[in-house]
């Protein structure tokens, strides 16, 4: 029980971490160059910009797209491409 509390807190701060991370990135561009959208480290998506219906279903229902994990509508990371995950398990049958 312990250890995952402790896991729980490492993993907050670990994505506060990365969120200040991706901010921070993005301030220190001119205001004109900010797009408030790119990768950490480069290959740690991040999107600040608000979610838009086309960006939602782009990145969680894209039975096309061959990326099971995709780029996250909002924040730091990867979002699960359930239309993939469809099809695969549909194709299985």
């Amino acid at each position: 029980m312990a250890g995952r509390k402790r896991s729980r807190r490492l993993g907050a701060l670990v994505g506060l971490a990365l969120v200040g991370a991706a901010v921070a990135t993005e301030l220190r561009k001119p205001a004109k160059d900010r797009t408030w959208h790119g990768s950490l480290l480069g290959f740690v998506p991040y999107d600040l910009r608000p979610p838009t219906l086309e960006r939602l279903k782009a990145s969680w229902w894209s039975p096309d797209d061959p990326r099971i994990l995709t780029d996250r509508v909002f924040g730091v990371g990867w979002a699960l491409n359930v239309g993939r995950l469809a099809r695969l398990a549909a194709d299985r049958r």
